[in-house]
């Protein structure tokens, strides 16, 4: 087996810039209409948002509105809201693009690959037959075919037929 190696990866994980930002998915909790912070969707126990650094486009990540390190460290209500929510993602991304495939998953903590050790997030990637080409392997370039705000703003309109499923607290 081939390995490929993705130093561009690492350098973000590594850098001061994502060290000392603290943490993107609490301030896009604190401030979710704000554009910038690509959050899709809000659920009563977590967020959905696009990924900054996209492995394809339409690629979302699920996290827990509280800063939790792991799955088991949320509380029943959240761990029962998390796979649903995981589903409706995958069942958006399925109608907004029609990918042939997903990848879903999650790295829990740093020797997993995890960029965000301390608050863990769920991937929901759309795959497409043939989306891997030689960009990213030799050219260390990765092609995403719409900008964020177009898919963040389609995205968004699109999760409102979800709210009746996943209803915010009435204090929120």
């Amino acid at each position: 087996m081939a390995n490929l190696f993705t130093p561009w990866r690492y350098e973000y994980i590594k850098s001061e810039t994502a060290q000392d930002a603290g943490c993107f998915f609490c301030a896009a909790a604190a401030a979710p209409d704000e554009p910038e912070r690509l959050v899709v969707f809000m659920a009563a126990h977590h967020l959905v948002m696009l990924n900054r650094h996209p492995y394809t486009n339409g690629h979302l990540m699920v996290a827990p509105l509280a800063h939790v390190d792991t799955p088991t460290a949320e509380d029943t209500a959240a761990r029962a809201e998390l796979w649903p929510l995981v589903m409706a993602c995958r069942e958006v991304i399925d109608g907004y693009s029609s990918p042939d495939g997903f990848n879903l998953g999650m790295n829990l903590g740093s020797a997993a690959g995890a960029g965000v050790p301390g608050h863990f997030h769920f991937h929901v990637v759309p795959r497409w037959s043939g989306d891997t080409n030689f960009m990213g392997a030799v050219g260390d370039v990765r092609l995403v075919p719409q900008a964020l705000d177009d898919t963040w703003s389609d995205l968004r309109q699109r999760f409102t037929s979800h709210r009746e499923r996943f209803p915010l607290p009435e204090e929120r």
